[in-house]
């Protein structure tokens, strides 16, 4: 099977992001280019994404950012062999305008369309950086998603656990306002609990132990907020006894899914432990899940710092995936601000098999 080369977008948040890829599966492939524009700075007085101001950002940055995308990789559009785009899940102005985009791009070129969903990039980059072989356990952490799932295949995913309140980047991010760091606060949090003394401050630690792989992070963040408003606390002993914490409840949680995907796949000796999105870069996390995956049995797989946050490498790679079994969208695709990945079929799209 050929390479593909295709072009990636992403707009799914407050990034509006440009790349291309090139390989097949299941990878490494190359990245030709990778062009993400933050808008941090448009944020930073909300402390927070206020949606309707990075939909703006979206659209007057996306067409030159596609053009440098382009330019870096030394190559036309007609050059490319498809044309990939995140269709959800995300704050839907922003979809809406990638998925537009690529729409306009895919009719203008006369190129394949792929609508690719944004948890499903951030699965498969770990086949992009390191060409890992499915199965293999997802553990899925970021702003707006807490998951841990089998990857069996392109668009074949089983939960295993997901958050039942918060998602843990969101946890993050509270606790660091509650601490009165800028935003964004993941990064602040890390950096603040180097210096801290994480046994200062005895905080819960949700669902650990209970049966099945489920996260909880309410309890905690409710115990944080306490906590500073009662007083006299020191912020870097809160952070690094949040971070414990933290810590402490994913590793739990990823060994209990971890025996369940050796109940589910036996014959899978050699498999992986990825570990996708934004607070997959946090160092201290990485590390914690690197010692858990060597005790287990389990190879570790976390894509570099730059690709665990949101970008479009991982959408154009997404879109290789798809495009060498032949999965296409119509131009009709719709975006989606909500696209679970467990459960979501390949029906519908142009050369995916039967449902049943």
């Amino acid at each position: 099977m050929r390479a593909l080369t295709v072009l990636g977008i992403e707009t799914s948040c407050d990034e509006t992001a440009a790349a291309v890829v090139r390989g097949r599966a299941p990878g490494p492939g190359e990245i030709l280019s990778n062009i993400v524009f933050s808008q941090l700075e448009e944020h930073r007085p909300y402390g927070g994404v206020v949606p309707e101001i990075a939909s703006r950002a979206h659209v007057e940055k996306l067409d030159g950012i596609v053009a440098e995308a382009l330019a870096a990789a030394h190559i036309k559009l007609s050059d490319v062999d498809a044309v990939a785009a995140t269709a959800g899940p995300g704050l839907i102005g922003g979809v809406m305008v990638g998925l537009t985009t690529a729409k306009a791009l895919a009719l203008a070129a006369g190129k394949p369309l792929i609508a690719i969903n944004h948890l499903e990039a951030h699965a498969l980059t770990a086949r992009l950086t390191d060409g890992v072989k499915f199965p293999f356990l997802l553990l899925l952490i970021s702003g707006g998603h807490c998951q841990l799932l089998s990857v069996e295949g392109v668009g074949r995913f089983r939960l295993y656990g997901t958050t039942i309140d918060d998602a843990v980047g969101e946890a993050f991010d509270k606790t660091a306002k509650l601490l009165d760091l800028p935003y964004p606060g993941g990064p602040r949090i890390e950096a603040l609990a180097k210096n801290g003394n994480a046994l200062r401050y005895v905080l819960p630690r949700p669902m650990r132990g209970r049966i099945g792989a489920d996260f909880s992070f309410s309890g905690l963040k409710t115990a944080v907020r306490q906590l500073v408003l009662g007083g006299g606390i020191d912020a870097a002993d809160i952070a690094a006894s949040f971070q414990a914490a933290v810590i402490d409840i994913l590793v739990e949680r990823t060994k209990a899914a971890m025996g369940a995907f050796r109940s589910d796949f036996p014959d899978a000796g050699d498999a992986a432990l990825v570990v996708a999105g934004g607070v997959a870069a946090n160092g201290a996390i990485r590390r914690a899940l690197t010692d858990l995956a060597e005790q287990e049995g389990f190879e570790k797989k976390i894509p570099p710092p730059g690709l665990c946050t949101d970008n479009a490498a991982m959408i154009a790679w997404a879109g290789v995936e798809h495009g060498q079994l032949g999965y296409f969208d119509g131009i009709g695709v719709s975006p989606k601000a909500r696209w679970p990945l467990a459960g979501t079929p390949l029906g519908g799209r142009i050369g995916a098999p039967a449902k049943g």
